[in-house]
């Protein structure tokens, strides 16, 4: 009954063939909205190195603390008033979150496209980051075609309040779709569809992968795996350059994700370092020299507000219990309010 009452509440707006959105931008006009008081109150949980703000944009260093069916692409004409209505007035939530510990991260080993799961510390990370974003709405899930990041978006969101269940599509074939059919309404309502892709990979290092970074650096030259890692546009052997990954992974964001956002998807990106530098890059305008300083830590979620065409950046939500983040914005607060309302 409470979960019937939570959708009409919501007014859950469907994806492709009736998975559910939990619509974070639909506005409640008579909920009260206490949390709006508590503003700014909690630390958002993000370690900025040197601050961030304009004046200090030129480090470009982010450190982010530790504390069944197939979708279709949604078209997006800026000469449609109706589009440009929506896009004006809707408010849509982006979680990036970077994979927690893999194997090969606590051996020192250069990683790249090689398909390695989480440690136990990297199972630790996913479920603390599930709990940050647990009063967020997630209509939409983007991962890489790699494990660890699969593990971490599943993980996550074994910690939401909605409990909601991600399915990954598999579209490779029509038997792939049609074996993989859900048959029952309600419960493609109570589902968050999943999008594997490759272009979200980490970033190919080469004759690198699997080798030990230390020993690498001994071998090489500190120098110059200084400048395979950490340049913008020199490969490692054989590799790609974080430029090539840049390519990539914000043409996909471009063609796949951001028109989700525009047409009201709240979506939660599971990936790695380099794909997530390379779409922050895009988010926040930074430049080739910013971005090769930004450090994204392992099972930290970042928030993004999509509202008017533009991306606001709010760092990373400080838990299920800090109100703070949650009263940014109106629709967050009112989700979050909902929630305790219905599900209580």
């Amino acid at each position: 009954m409470a979960t019937a009452r939570f959708h009409q509440a919501l007014g859950t707006a469907q994806s492709h063939q009736h998975l559910q959105s939990s619509g974070s931008h639909h506005e409640f006009s008579n909920a009260s909205l206490k949390l709006i008081s508590k503003a700014f109150k909690a630390d958002v949980g993000l370690s900025i190195r040197g601050g961030y703000s304009s004046s200090m944009r030129k480090s470009g260093v982010i450190q982010a603390s530790t504390s069944q069916t197939s979708v279709q692409p949604v078209s997006y004409s800026p000469n449609n008033s109706s589009d440009e209505l929506r896009r004006k007035s809707s408010e849509t939530a982006l979680i990036l979150i970077r994979h927690g510990e893999s194997l090969w991260n606590e051996k020192n080993l250069f990683t790249g496209c090689v398909d390695v799961p989480l440690t136990k510390k990297g199972v630790e990370e996913a479920i603390e980051a599930g709990k940050r974003i647990s009063n967020i709405p997630v209509d939409m899930i983007y991962t890489s075609a790699l494990i660890r990041a699969q593990m971490t978006a599943m993980l996550a969101m074994t910690q939401h309040r909605r409990k909601k269940v991600p399915i990954i599509l598999h579209n490779e074939n029509e038997q792939a779709r049609e074996w993989s059919r859900i048959f029952s309404e309600d419960t493609k309502k109570q589902s968050i569809p999943v999008v594997t892709a490759w272009q979200l990979n980490e970033r190919m290092y080469g004759e690198l992968q699997g080798l030990n970074k230390q020993e690498t650096a001994d071998r090489f030259g500190k120098e110059k795996v200084h400048e395979w890692r950490r340049s913008y546009d020199i490969p490692p052997p054989n590799g790609e350059s974080l430029e090539m990954c840049a390519e990539r992974a914000v043409a996909y964001f471009k063609d796949h994700i951001e028109p989700q956002l525009l047409s009201g998807k709240n979506v939660m990106i599971a990936a790695h370092g380099n794909s997530l530098r390379s779409i922050i890059m895009y988010l926040d305008k930074l430049t080739s020299q910013e971005v090769i300083n930004l450090e994204l830590s392992t099972g930290i979620p970042m928030l993004y507000i999509f509202k008017g065409g533009k991306f606001i950046r709010r760092g990373s939500p400080a838990g299920p219990t800090e109100a703070g983040v949650y009263a940014y914005t109106r629709s967050l607060a009112l989700y979050r309010q909902r929630l305790d309302d219905m599900l209580h």
